[in-house]
């Protein structure tokens, strides 16, 4: 009995006697932790992956995939090391004309695998298939503009000048799909925050793709700014491409036109200058209310009211 109380003492725990009681549980775990990893086993197991090809003349569209799930099969110290990543080597994939390959079935990978998995035993892929997209490389040079300028400037404000870019054109390189696909002129997009001054900022060049590179990634913008005056004026009117039995208005040899001009031009601006025109040569027979266009206005001003005019025939 005395013996029995003894043992029992030995575990019950206490200032004195805890240390060894956890030093006792330590040992035996890790004594069975190695003594499973000795045995064999089989494991689901996520293995990362890269695809060998030439990086100078090829370019994915999109992310290619980083890793295949496999069922493996060895000893508990591979497989401990394989699953928790521990400088593991990712398995390579040739690929000789990577822009004809858009998806690899998994069930054909084991042979190139398994001499890449040394110790482990492929027993089947989980991984269905691999999808991939990747281009052959392309380059080209693309205009740049700024566009809808007027929708960033503060109300009753307008631009007052030429709009300066440097450099005016980017180099853009990336797969072959996604550079054919860009228009011919790249438009900046200016930052939205209602301007009323001069403005000379860097502006960054969006392509819309992170698999494009741009040379420059950005460019200056600069162009100059005033308030903008709210003009009224009365021109005369030409119609151009006149059909047969036109009818007019009686009231339509003049229109009223008011628009907005840099303040700085207004003392500038020269009145017989401007008049309306009105092409005719795609309107169908019938009534038609038009708006005319008008001519010879002021650098830089914009209409905002026109009177239309009344034709048919």
């Amino acid at each position: 009995m005395g013996f029995v109380n003894s043992i029992f003492n030995l575990f019950r725990f206490n200032k004195k006697n805890w240390k060894a009681i956890l030093l006792c549980v330590f040992a035996a775990t890790v004594f069975w932790f190695f003594n499973a990893l000795n045995k064999n086993y089989s494991a689901n197991i996520g293995f990362p992956i890269v695809f060998d090809y030439d990086h100078g003349k090829y370019i994915p569209v999109k992310d290619l995939p980083e890793k295949i799930r496999l069922n493996v099969s060895g000893n508990g110290w591979d497989l401990f090391r394989r699953s928790s990543g521990l400088k593991v080597p990712p398995l390579v994939i040739p690929l000789e004309r990577p822009a004809e390959v858009k998806k690899i079935v998994g069930s054909s990978l084991p042979p190139l695998f398994s001499t890449q998995l040394e110790g482990l035993q492929i027993n089947y892929v989980l991984t269905d298939t691999i999808y991939l997209d990747i281009n052959h490389k392309s380059k080209r040079i693309i205009k740049l503009a700024v566009d809808s300028a007027d929708k960033f400037i503060q109300r009753n404000y307008g631009i007052a000048g030429p709009i300066t870019i440097i450099p005016d054109s980017v180099l853009v390189e990336g797969p072959e799909s996604a550079i054919n696909a860009l228009p011919a002129t790249l438009s900046l997009v200016l930052p939205d925050e209602r301007i009323k001054t001069d403005f000379d900022d860097l502006i960054e060049v969006d392509t819309g793709t992170e698999f494009i590179t741009r040379t420059p990634p950005v460019v200056r913008v600069a162009f100059r700014v005033e308030n903008m005056e709210e003009v009224t004026h009365t021109c005369p009117l030409k119609l151009i491409h006149v059909p047969d039995r036109l009818r007019v208005a009686a009231e339509a040899s003049q229109v009223s036109v008011t628009f907005l001009t840099p303040a700085s031009l207004v003392k500038l601006m020269r009145a017989d200058s401007m008049y309306a025109v009105i092409d005719l040569q795609s309107v169908p027979p019938g009534h038609h209310k038009i708006a005319p266009r008008i001519a010879g206005l002021p650098k830089y001003s914009r209409v905002v009211r026109v009177d239309t005019v009344s034709v048919s025939y």
